[in-house]
């Protein structure tokens, strides 16, 4: 009787064990940050009066398994003209989970911000940039953005940084080619760069 008690707590500790062997796998990891894998700079060439001139145009960046700093996705080149004055807007989207993660940053606008560095906005630029979001508030979605009329360079790149959890008040953050944006705290969501051409 007392060997069928023992076996009988042998089998019941190693069911007991296999269930909880099964119930304790290692968990998947939580991605806070959100995946990118698509990014669209749309323009459309305003006059002077800001009226649009003709039809918009959009060049991407693509990658299937995420854009993230330091990889390598597909990037078109951007080309614009000299003298020309375009409204850019900017389009983020994560094809793995069919999101739009657009609206998710207008709605943390508090949160998020844009930066344009690279050589086209830095140093001696041929392109400037000014913010036009809705409401006044300094995003990035939306802006203007200026071509020299006698660029230095007719090639340069244009590098796209959106920093989340900043401390927008801080002294300079709210220029758009602010090259300290690190100093103003927070973390880089998104750090891309598009070769430009002017014709």
């Amino acid at each position: 009787m007392k060997t069928t008690n023992k076996l009988y707590l042998i089998a019941l500790v190693l069911i007991s064990f296999t269930i909880l062997s099964c119930d304790s796998e290692d968990p998947v990891p939580e991605n806070d940050g959100e995946l990118i894998t698509d990014v669209t700079l749309t323009f459309q060439e305003i006059d002077v009066n800001g009226d649009e001139v003709g039809e918009p145009f959009d060049f991407t960046a693509s990658d299937t398994e995420g854009i993230e700093i330091g990889s390598t996705p597909e990037i078109e080149t951007v080309m614009l003209a000299k003298g020309k004055t375009y409204q850019m807007s900017i389009s983020v989207y994560n094809s793995v989970a069919g999101e739009d993660i657009t609206e998710e940053i207008s709605e943390e606008s508090d949160e998020h911000q844009f930066y344009f560095l690279g050589s086209a906005f830095v140093g001696t630029p041929i392109l400037t940039y000014e913010y036009d979001d809705e409401g006044g508030i300094n995003l990035g979605l939306k802006g203007i953005v200026k071509v020299d009329q006698s660029p230095t360079l007719n090639n340069a790149n244009m590098q796209i940084l959106l920093r989340h959890a900043l401390d927008k008040s801080y002294p300079g953050a709210t220029n758009p080619t602010f090259t300290d944006y690190a100093q103003a705290g927070g973390e880089s969501d998104l750090d891309i760069t598009f070769p430009v051409v002017i014709e």
